[in-house]
């Protein structure tokens, strides 16, 4: 019986995460949920699974999370992630990660920690969760280069003047996933395509020079590993969060869990290359990722500020760039050292956001 302690227990990861348990109580139960802010959602999954404590992030941080667990299952969105992921990394845990922020930010330090303290790191975004399977379930196997795949998003083959009209419920309709709202509209933007690039950094040694992104309409590929004799390696699957879910918790076993592909009825997949210079958050974020130190961080929380305004109807689509680029410019890289380090810097950035969005 696996123990788990689940942050983000009431997010759409949270909730696929409590799916698993359901279907397989006989191998895992939770020892710790934690929810953000909602606390009937909280409320009801604790009355479900019985846990042995259950918290409120809102209400400030517990110590004692991860003291008895086997996996640390992090699902909390945004940069308040990353407190978690290193608490977890600090007991040597088991970490199933599936916030982004927790290596877009904090990546050097989070991996640092978790290598000094004997901690694992197993990916969970689908991407992620596809290098990992193609690497044999291995971050330190030799490959040639990564290549991630991503839809594109809604407004792929959006004009520039079809852009400036867009409005947050039209970013909301994802073609293929179904997310939460920050992370479709960071699809939506590429950004979130960026941050995953930061991530395989981080992830599996990878310098950026041999980690690329392209589009793949379909959502099946879900990346591929290429190796030094020509081959490449891919994990396909229907756009669902299940399995990269699941196989955090069993691999190198396989459980049932998901419909196996219909190759017939697809019938065909297609490919095709980013268009980086429509989408200006992606190179923002490949530009940050290479400036490294506190740049991350302070992507993110313009990021973060302006999809939240955004997603408001306070601002227009391309104002999000705009917000994040002058976020970058404003601030020197400094060492990301420490987590205080990195939340001074997220702090200054917000405030810089803010600003930006609400002082014209």
């Amino acid at each position: 019986m696996q123990k788990i302690a689940l942050v983000g227990c009431t997010g759409n990861i949270g909730r696929q995460v409590a799916e698993t348990v359901r279907n397989h109580r006989d191998r895992f139960c939770f020892s710790v949920l934690v929810a953000g802010r909602d606390r009937a959602g909280l409320r009801s999954m604790a009355e479900e699974f019985h846990p042995r404590a259950a918290y409120v992030a809102a209400d400030g941080a517990a110590e004692d999370i991860f003291d008895d667990c086997d996996v640390a299952f992090i699902a909390a969105g945004g940069f308040a992630g990353l407190r978690y992921t290193l608490q977890a990394a600090a007991l040597g845990k088991k970490i199933a990660l599936a916030n982004k922020e927790s290596l877009v930010c904090g990546g050097q330090l989070v991996t640092e920690t978790a290598r000094r303290c004997g901690a694992e790191i197993v990916p969970v975004d689908s991407e992620h969760s596809a290098i990992f399977q193609a690497l044999s379930f291995r971050r330190d196997a030799p490959f040639e280069r990564l290549v991630l795949t991503a839809s594109g998003g809604p407004f792929l083959h959006f004009t520039e003047e079809q852009l400036s009209r867009v409005r947050a419920e039209d970013a909301l309709k994802h073609p293929t996933w179904r997310m939460g709202a920050k992370i479709t509209v960071d699809s939506a933007t590429l950004l979130n395509k960026g941050y995953e690039i930061i991530e395989a950094k981080w992830l599996y040694g990878a310098d950026f020079s041999r980690i690329s992104a392209v589009v793949h309409p379909e959502s099946i590929v879900h990346s591929l590993v290429c190796f030094c004799d020509g081959a490449a390696i891919a994990q396909l699957g229907y756009p669902d969060m299940r399995v990269p879910i699941q196989l955090a918790l069993t691999y190198p076993e396989r459980l049932p869990c998901a419909p196996t592909l219909d190759l017939e009825k697809l019938g065909a997949l297609h490919f095709e290359r980013l268009p980086a210079e429509k989408f200006p958050c992606y190179g923002l974020a490949l530009e940050a990722g290479k400036r490294g130190g506190t740049a991350p961080t302070v992507l993110n929380a313009a990021a973060e500020e302006a999809v939240c305004a955004f997603l408001a109807g306070r601002i227009a689509f391309s104002r999000i760039a705009e917000t994040v680029e002058d976020a970058l410019s404003a601030f020197p890289v400094a060492a990301a050292e420490s987590y205080p380090a990195l939340e001074e810097a997220d702090g200054l950035a917000r405030r810089h956001a803010r600003k930006f969005l609400y002082d014209d």
